[in-house]
């Protein structure tokens, strides 16, 4: 349904593990310097860090410690433990940066638009599903309020602050198509599907992907499962939504099942899917297909699945006229250029803030032994 990482978008991973914090120069002039003045550091041991002397502390880095390795279901070493919390200790930092910028231009999320998400995020469950879901994720409503407020100031302050003073010329997106030409010449058609899924497979001990956390038992329950959905679908429900609340592919239910786009070949590996698929118009779905299993002895029936056709792309060389191939090149540069923004503007915003990184210094100090 929804995880501290989802909200936040956690950056801490394993593949950050060789780095260490931008200011690791800045804590050991520092320590020198609390060295020679025989100064005393009056924070508790649960305070790990502050910014501007608001403190980060202990449980919270904790928390988003175990939340990154219950994403990893790695068993780190003691040194990779702890590069791992010196990453989370810097991202609450830039989070905690980030916070007190917001809210000094009074760009903070609102009770309101906190209690609109919520709402959103509720809305397809019972009571009793949503605290259940809130328990799995080791959450209470207030920590979900806390990192929703969190992720929407966020939205906010980055809008205000760097997507509004982002534009994207014609000229830029003309420059860019001209220099990529050969990356709009499509060898084959495209199709850009949407899946419902529902399998007849056991799940024991894992969750069914989506919103619901609906899961078929057996090819009876399977069956009847998918042609209630798709009867829904018939009848007008949205396609995204069925799928992000019932879908049995835990990869992409939950973002309405969408495929991406598959080429022609790939299409061609299942012969039903490929002549269901080819007959439709964009908007429309196929009948319940059988959904198989590729095993030595040959395909297995696991299921049965839906696809919906979102768009169908033609092979040969896409235009600059063609106003998809102008879209998708606005945002693709309008992503890179907001990303590059973000990282200056944090860098900026960490400069002129009073940090102090206790984990940092006892890391060090530690490690010197």
């Amino acid at each position: 349904m929804f995880s501290k990482s989802d909200v936040r978008r956690t950056a801490v991973s394993f593949s950050s593990l060789s780095q260490l914090p931008g200011k690791a120069a800045s804590v050991l002039t520092l320590a020198a310097l609390c060295a020679m003045a025989g100064c005393q550091r009056s924070h508790g041991p649960d305070v790990l860090a502050t910014v501007n002397g608001k403190p980060i502390m202990k449980a919270d880095v904790e928390n988003l410690y175990q939340d990154t390795l219950g994403q990893s279901n790695q068993h780190p070493s003691q040194a990779q433990a702890d590069i791992i919390r010196l990453n989370v200790v810097r991202q609450l930092i830039d989070e905690e940066i980030l916070m007190q910028r917001a809210t000094k231009l009074n760009l903070a999320a609102t009770d309101e638009e906190v209690e609109s998400k919520i709402n959103e995020i509720k809305a397809p469950f019972t009571q009793e599903e949503f605290n259940k879901r809130l328990s799995e994720k080791h959450m209470t409503l207030d920590d979900l309020k806390r990192e929703i407020r969190r992720g929407k100031t966020e939205e906010k302050l980055f809008n205000k602050e760097i997507n509004s003073k982002i534009n994207v010329t014609d000229s830029d997106i003309s420059t860019y198509y001209n220099a990529h030409k050969a990356e709009f010449n499509l060898i084959e058609p495209q199709y850009h599907l949407a899946q419902i899924v529902v399998t007849s497979l056991p799940a024991p001990g894992q969750q069914a992907g989506n919103l619901q956390n609906s899961k078929a038992g057996s090819d009876a329950e399977a069956k009847k499962k998918i042609e209630t959905l798709h009867n829904r679908i018939e009848s007008g429900e949205d396609f995204g939504m069925i799928a992000a609340n019932f879908s049995e592919r835990p990869d992409n239910a939950q973002s309405g099942g969408d495929m991406g786009f598959v080429s022609e070949s790939q299409l061609h590996s299942d012969t039903d899917v490929y002549n269901a698929v080819s007959k439709l118009k964009p908007g429309q779905i196929t009948d319940i297909l059988p959904l198989y299993e590729n095993t030595p002895a040959g395909k297995k029936a696991v299921g049965y699945a839906i696809y919906k056709l979102v768009d169908k792309q033609a092979a040969g060389q896409r235009d600059l006229s063609d106003p998809r191939v102008q879209q998708a090149i606005r945002t693709q540069l309008r992503d890179a250029r907001s990303q590059l923004l973000k990282n200056a503007y944090i860098e900026m915003l960490r400069d002129q803030a009073r940090v102090e990184n206790y984990l940092a210094e006892d890391t060090f100090k530690n490690g010197a032994q």
